[in-house]
């Protein structure tokens, strides 16, 4: 099975070839740009470089979020137009699933990826390695920092805090949980394309017709109109009601 990864989801962005098990080639990088003008290009000069065909493909796995609403949508509609129209398998992974995927397999303690959503909420979700194999305990979620703190309080286990954006909310974790937050390196805190691949590649593809992003909560501007109509709550999207 040859595999096309791509993590758009947050600022870095990373795009990946797998040939089965192997990793043929990745290509990480964390810097602000817009990812509608890299993300094409890497993935045509990575092929190249593979000496591949876009008909030797037989799978792209995207993350599907959450994150940033543009790069998520980016990836995802990218991942779904290749897809499409070499007709091939596509599978979504949850960003937040592969961010946790590099905590380290410490017995009984929690993975946790870490998203800032602004404003003092996060996108976040509760993982743990069973019997060396990554098991999802709590749903993914959109909740203030400050109430996922105190929920982790109540927990018993070593915490592994994953993700860049931890540092925001560093001090109030570090308050709750104190010594139980166990510090990994910090090549552990960026998703990898390679670790995406290897979470989707043996997952019942998708729906290509019906397959979206997982955003976990409106966008503001998509909020601030369902306030301002609220009669229109109920049935369709808010676009839909224009």
């Amino acid at each position: 099975m040859r595999i096309l990864a791509i993590d758009t989801s947050n600022q870095l962005m990373s795009v990946a070839l797998l040939d089965d098990d192997r990793l043929i080639i990745e290509r990480t990088v964390n810097v602000k740009r817009n990812h509608s003008i890299q993300l094409m290009p890497a993935i045509e000069e990575m092929m190249k470089e593979a000496e591949w065909r876009p008909k030797d493909l037989t799978r792209i796995v995207v993350a599907k979020g959450p994150g940033s609403y543009t790069g998520v949508r980016i990836g995802v509609t990218v991942a779904k137009t290749l897809a499409f129209s070499l007709d091939i398998e596509l599978v979504g992974v949850s960003s937040l699933e592969v961010l946790a995927a590099n905590g380290a397999q410490i017995e009984g303690s929690y993975c946790i990826p870490l998203f800032d959503a602004r404003r003092g909420n996060i996108y976040t979700g509760l993982y743990q390695y069973q019997d060396n194999t990554l098991v999802q305990v709590e749903k993914d979620t959109h909740i203030s920092a400050e109430q996922w703190a105190k929920y982790l309080k109540q927990l018993d286990g070593p915490l592994q805090l994953l993700g860049e954006d931890r540092l925001k909310h560093m001090e109030l974790f570090e308050e709750e949980c104190g010594e139980r937050l166990i510090e990994l390196p910090s090549s552990r805190h960026f998703a990898r394309a390679s670790v995406l691949a290897e979470r989707g590649k043996n997952r019942e593809p998708e729906n290509k017709h019906v397959f979206e992003p997982e955003y976990l909560k409106l966008a503001e501007a998509e909020q601030n109109w369902m306030e301002a109509h609220p009669d229109f709550k109920q049935g369709g999207g808010w676009i839909e009601k224009l």
